[in-house]
């Protein structure tokens, strides 16, 4: 009885290992190249709103847009996911690196989808970054279109 109660175990466990193992490669990003998470092919990111060109009233509500991928908060490893890093008034960041945090680099970690910003009044210019679980952005990089508006009081 001994035996066959080790046997059982061992097959239980062997069963254990290897669901984790394949739950683990299935709903785990993939690694990309240097260490950054791969995005899928056709992947978008984009501003909603506001619209290129387009004279606001401050504050600015600012609406996101992604196509390819799905939205996750930070420190959330799951593929194919990311969350928004909106770019003001600066250049993409090194795509090689966490994305900054302050006022031209704002991180949206808990998977916000829009926010409404203080910008002040004048000409401003403004680019979408989508970031894996670290802050880093993916490989592929998806990034949207830059953009201008100007803000009024």
């Amino acid at each position: 009885m001994k035996k066959t109660s080790s046997l059982a175990a061992a097959v239980g466990a062997a069963f254990l290992v290897s669901s984790v193992s394949s739950f683990s490669a299935s709903h785990i990003a993939p690694a990309a190249p240097a260490g950054r998470t791969a995005s899928p092919a056709g992947a978008k990111v984009y501003i909603i709103s506001p619209k290129d060109g387009e004279t606001i009233k401050g504050p600015v509500k600012v609406v996101m847009g992604l196509s390819g991928m799905g939205i996750a908060p930070a420190g959330i490893d799951l593929a194919d996911t990311g969350h928004h890093h909106l770019v003001v008034d600066a250049s993409a960041p090194p795509l090689d690196k966490p994305i900054p945090s302050d006022d031209n680099y704002r991180h949206f970690g808990k998977g916000q989808t829009e926010a409404t910003i203080k910008l002040a009044p004048g000409k401003h210019t403004l680019q979408l970054v989508l970031g894996d679980k670290l802050h880093v952005p993916h490989e592929p990089a998806v990034l949207s279109d830059k953009i201008s508006i100007v803000v009024t009081e």
